[in-house]
């Protein structure tokens, strides 16, 4: 019985769900508001968000293949390409030649571009910070454990 209750809820329109009850509407309007809270510090630095998520990756997984943090960095590989042409230019990260695949480079934050990152942080903790206010650590972490699983259903890579 339980189980038809299951999938005749899946079958709601979204009319009748509601915004609110949908949960991709809800983790764009989370992300989106995010970047529009960050984006004067980011102007300030002269990032854009797909430069400042490649810096922000990098500070905790430097030295990724190119495609690699296109998809942690949530990028289109065009995108994502121009944005490190720029970080490049500007001396903030640097591009090797990666050993395991001539073909592919690696990409590090140089240590400008982890100063850069650095400034951002304070800015990115608080607005992070922001959207947790009045949820306790228990709801944190099982909130967290929820997009981790809802992530390893989607996801497409390993990582």
């Amino acid at each position: 019985m339980a189980e038809s209750t299951d999938h005749s809820e899946h079958l709601r329109e979204l009319a009748e769900i509601g915004l609110d009850g949908y949960a991709p509407y809800l983790m764009n309007r989370i992300m989106g508001r995010y970047n529009a809270n960050l984006r004067k510090e980011m102007t300030a630095l002269g990032l854009s968000t797909a430069k400042m998520r490649a810096l922000a990756i990098l500070s905790a997984k430097d030295g990724l293949p190119i495609g690699a943090l296109g998809v942690y960095a949530v990028v289109e590989q065009s995108t994502l390409s121009r944005a490190l042409d720029g970080l490049q230019t500007d001396g903030l990260v640097r591009r090797e030649v990666d050993s395991d695949d001539q073909r592919s480079s690696r990409i590090y934050l140089t240590p400008e571009g982890r100063a850069v990152y650095d400034r951002l942080w304070p800015h990115m903790r608080a607005s992070h910070d922001r959207m947790f206010k009045g949820i306790s650590s228990s709801e944190r972490h099982a909130f967290l454990s929820t997009l981790q699983r809802m992530l390893s259903n989607i996801r497409v890579h390993e990582f």
